[in-house]
């Protein structure tokens, strides 16, 4: 029963898996051509061979049948030759195949069996000839489908050998037991070669889905299961392609979530993950079918919006979708922002790399200006854009030690009315482009690389000035977000210290809350670094970034600077007093100095030290002065503080 089960599987089609069946099929769509032409060859030479000497119908009718259906099914073939294979119907083509060799070997054998009892010896040697060479090219056409190439073997195999047992010829005997031989090896040729083919396909398909595996993981984010950035450049590569043809426009956008690092450090990697997770699936319940989302790397992500999308209404869209608080694994909530750059085709620029940059530029301009929206790239930020370049390229080339200065603002006690400090401040003044902000080259120079250079010409001029001033008073000295990321940096920083020979503690480092909060674990280890030698560490512009209380208390600090923001209107708004006033508990709570920066009138620096400050800054004591002008200044103030003395008669 098991013996005659395996003989019935050998002629199913249904036990073949699908890779299989689309690979005979395709097989058969290349071979099955060839056999209609080796069997119309074959046919007419048969044909020809017995016309004269068998009946003409016995010849022509058959002939001609042969020529026909070979003719049509070629045509067919060949018209379809380019086309590919019709997947859906597979499985009833290649049964369908099965049935027609079945049947044109029937009708072969029949036809030759009735030709071979007409003519002479030579005849019927050609008959033989004719269904042996028809056979063997029937099966070897046929070899990828095992069921047609088997059932062809057999048919001829049986019919032949019952025709020449009915032969009183010893020679017909002879042949027919060795094409029964013959049969069998070919049988085995042909199991083996159907083996050996399966396993070849079904290691294919194997390799096949092992290398789009591959390929959905090279292009797929892990964490978010977002389209990673490798594949985002793939989209956006076919969209501008696309749209070069003329096909619709597109958007890129680039999306950086405001706050996320806070939230990270505070609350572990884990709950940074799930923030991550739940942002990738905000943002695709946002943008749907209507572009690609992906995962650029850490908190940034990718956009290719195709089409017109109204983009003022997308961005407040995922501006609000991600403001809203997220649930983290261990209990509580996490509040953080995003900020969004749009770039539009053709707008904005054709090719991929431009449209980035642009996107990008519009990112930056978002947190720079209006943090926690989205910004769409314009032609005023093209000018701005150049402009920056403009900038950027001055200040590759330029002399710095010449053409970089300082200018100094007295920090200063007002209960003993004396200053403690001098804040130094950058000015740099361009041949070819005249005296530029502070406020514009510092982030040209920070998002460029070029910062640590001009860090490093300016510390130098402070230490030289600061040698100068009494060793009462300190220098304060802001460092960038290069600065506090690099231990190389802390280090040239700390070396500068010790060649000018000004002693660490007469030394105050500034950094912002912007610059701690790229990599607070990283700004923690340098700033401990610095300190450790004698530094003072001051926080700046305290209270405007996103976290401060979060991660305040980590980080090894000695004063606390009340951003000015918070004292313009002190006098008149009492939030602003309340806002205030807390900051001072605060820094006494945590032990910390606190400076007031801002000071414009007297009224607010007497309500400062009412409310318990002592040191204060603003250009109500003195605006930013030169080198020289700061040693006039301080011998002006000794003068002050001396009293003058009554004589005694």
């Amino acid at each position: 029963m098991r013996r005659t089960q395996t003989i019935v599987d050998l002629f199913r089609i249904e036990a073949a898996g699908p890779d299989l069946m689309r690979a005979q099929a395709r097989a058969l769509h290349n071979h099955v051509p060839l056999l209609h032409v080796i069997l119309a060859i074959n046919s007419t030479t048969m044909g020809l061979t017995h016309l004269g000497v068998a009946p003409d119908q016995l010849v022509l009718y058959p002939l001609g049948s042969i020529l026909v259906l070979c003719g049509l099914s070629l045509g067919l073939r060949l018209r379809r030759r380019g086309h590919p294979v019709d997947e859906t119907r597979t499985a009833a083509k290649l049964r369908l195949t099965v049935v027609l060799a079945g049947a044109l070997s029937v009708a072969s054998m029949v036809w030759g069996c009735a030709l071979f009892e007409h003519g002479g010896a030579d005849a019927k040697a050609h008959t033989l000839f004719y269904v042996g060479t028809t056979t063997i090219a029937c099966v070897f056409c046929l070899r990828h489908l095992r069921a047609a190439a088997l059932l062809v073997l057999a048919i001829v195999t049986c019919l032949l050998c019952l025709h020449v047992s009915r032969l009183d010829n010893q020679a017909m005997h002879a042949i027919g037991f060795t094409l029964v031989i013959v049969s069998a090896a070919l049988t085995f040729v042909i199991v083996t070669y159907d083996r050996d083919f399966t396993r070849l396909i079904g290691q294919q398909a194997e390799l096949e889905l092992l290398s789009r595996e591959n390929l959905r993981l090279a292009n797929l984010d892990t964490l978010t299961e977002l389209p990673n950035r490798r594949s985002f450049f793939a989209s956006l590569d076919r969209a501008a392609g696309e749209a070069e043809t003329g096909a619709e426009p597109f958007v890129v956008g680039l999306v950086d979530l405001d706050g996320f690092k806070p939230v990270n450090d505070a609350h572990g990697h884990g709950a940074g993950d799930a923030v991550l997770q739940e942002a990738a699936r905000r943002l695709q319940d946002v943008v749907g079918e209507a572009g690609v989302v992906a995962r650029l790397g850490g908190d940034e992500f990718g956009l290719v919006l195709r089409g017109a999308t109204a983009l003022a209404t997308m961005g407040e869209t995922i501006c609000g979708a991600l403001a809203a608080p997220f649930r983290l694994p261990h209990g509580g909530t996490a509040q953080i922002g995003a900020s969004v750059g749009f770039a539009a085709y053709p707008e904005a620029g054709h090719k991929a790399a431009q449209l980035v940059e642009r996107a990008d530029y519009a990112l930056y301009y978002a947190k720079a200006q209006s943090r926690g929206a989205a910004v769409l790239f314009t032609e005023e930020h093209e000018r701005l854009l150049r402009t920056q370049s403009v900038i950027e390229q001055a200040l590759r080339h330029a002399d710095l030690p010449r053409e970089m200065s300082l200018v100094f603002q007295p920090i200063v006690d007002v209960r003993r009315g004396c200053t403690v400090a001098f804040e130094a401040l950058a000015r740099w003044s361009s041949p070819e482009l005249g005296p530029i902000s502070p406020s514009v080259f510092v982030p040209i120079a920070e998002r460029s690389g070029l910062i640590t250079r001009v860090t490093a010409v300016l510390f130098s001029q402070a230490l030289a000035a600061a040698k100068a001033w009494p060793d009462r008073v300190a220098l304060s000295f802001n460092l960038s977000m290069a600065d506090i990321a690099s231990p190389q940096a802390a280090a040239g920083i700390v070396s500068a210290i010790r060649t000018s020979g000004l002693k660490p503690q007469r030394v105050i480092l500034e950094v912002t809350e912007t610059a701690l909060i790229q990599d607070v674990a990283q700004a923690q280890t340098v700033l401990e670094t610095l300190k450790a030698t004698g530094i003072s560490i001051a926080l700046d512009d305290f209270g405007t970034g996103y976290s401060s209380l979060s991660y305040v208390h980590r980080l090894p600090l000695d004063k606390l600077k009340i951003d000015r923001s918070f004292i313009s209107e002190i006098t008149t708004d009492p939030a602003s007093r309340d806002i205030v006033t807390s900051i001072a508990a605060l820094a006494r709570n945590l032990k910390l100095a606190c400076v007031v920066e801002g000071i414009e009138t007297a009224e607010q620096s007497r309500l400062l030290e009412g409310l318990g400050f002592e040191l204060m800054q603003g250009y109500h004591f003195h605006r930013p002065m030169g080198f020289p002008d700061t040693l006039r200044y301080l011998d002006g103030e000794a003068v002050r503080s001396v009293r003058p003395v009554q004589a005694v008669a």
